[in-house]
């Protein structure tokens, strides 16, 4: 059964491969056909979709071992949405008015396989939340670091995506002490009047190093980093004995005009890791594929009980997210960045 649709959509393509950073002009807004679903396909009307770092690698030359395409130049951006269901083939799971997450944002009509689209239950009160980070904060704080009571964590890049769920998170899982740093002292402000970090570093002429033996003269118990380079370093020294250090990103290499979005080196102190006896992990959701569900039921419920906000921000309008994206990189927001588009 199909709905009455336009006859058009509307997709923001890869221009141009940018030789740094990408900027809007390196993004066109284009229109194509509307899509007809086949035998387990269903178009999907997008109402918001993410904007996220991770663009910045698969947009750029190196994206090894990364479980994404890359996208070319003349390629549809993409990543996670929210949308309606509002055609769908005869005989499949999904029907009209379904709404559903799934990885083709960037456009305002999507033609989306159903067995890759999630219908959303009830759990969170607002679908929009559903495009949060959570989950890797969440996987990250209890697979990889175990927090436990009495711990002091620190989160880098903690007025991201990530990082302004993981310090509420991180004291919610016992944490005693808080940490967390960013580029922004409008941010670190914010951070601990509305996040309630117990202390925000932020890099500049005050080296990290020391910021962070005045935030935690005792040293740290967890890391849980976004950035990497001098800050991922700096955690190493500062680690306690038995410290567990999650890494879930890497924003140093990653948003560099130098590097190519698919590295970011960091010089680490591997006596001090034998010594202190401390265990380092990357984190990948598609490692712990029952935390995202874990994740949501939590969530949803410290939400509703207001242990825990979902800090973001919404762009209005498809003309918009290459600005946003820009945003995004240059640090401008605080949150989750999201693009809305207008119900039709």
């Amino acid at each position: 059964m199909a709905a009455v649709l336009p006859s058009t959509t509307r997709e923001i393509l890869l221009a141009a491969a940018p030789g740094g950073l990408p900027v809007p002009e390196h993004f066109t807004v284009t229109q194509r056909p509307v899509p007809v679903p086949g035998p387990g396909q269903v178009v999907v009307r997008n109402r918001y979709f993410l904007v996220f770092p991770g663009l910045r690698t698969l947009i750029g030359a190196q994206a090894d071992g990364v479980p994404l395409p890359r996208i070319h130049a003349g390629d549809t951006l993409f990543g996670p949405a929210v949308g309606e269901v509002v055609a769908t083939a005869p005989g499949g799971p999904l029907r009209p008015g379904d709404v559903v997450t799934h990885l083709l944002g960037w456009r305002e009509l999507a033609l989306v396989a159903a067995s890759d689209c999630t219908p959303l239950g009830d759990f969170l009160p607002d679908p929009v939340a559903h495009l949060s980070s959570g989950s890797a904060a969440y996987g990250a704080l209890t697979r990889i670091a175990q927090v436990r009571s009495g711990d002091t964590v620190f989160v880098t890049g903690a007025a991201g995506a990530v990082g302004t769920l993981a310090g509420p998170v991180a004291r919610l899982l016992g944490a005693t002490r808080v940490i967390g740093s960013t580029r922004s002292p409008d941010k670190a402000e914010r951070l601990r009047a509305e996040l309630g970090y117990d202390a925000v570093l932020v890099p500049g002429p005050r080296a990290i190093d020391e910021q962070l033996a005045a935030a935690a003269p005792d040293g740290i118990d967890v890391l849980l980093d976004t950035v990497g380079g001098e800050q991922l370093t700096s955690a190493v020294r500062a680690a306690r004995r038995g410290a567990r250090f999650a890494l879930v990103g890497a924003l140093s290499g990653q948003l560099s005009p130098q590097r190519d979005g698919g590295s970011a080196p960091a010089e680490i102190d591997t006596f001090r890791l034998v010594n202190q006896g401390i265990s380092l992990h990357g984190y990948s959701g598609q490692d712990h594929p029952d935390v995202t569900r874990e994740w949501t039921e939590r969530f949803g419920g410290w939400l509703r009980s207001g242990e825990i906000t979902f800090p973001h921000v919404r762009i209005p309008g498809m003309d918009q997210a290459p600005r946003a994206l820009q945003e995004l990189f240059e640090g401008r927001h605080f949150g989750t960045v999201v693009v809305e588009l207008p119900p039709r």
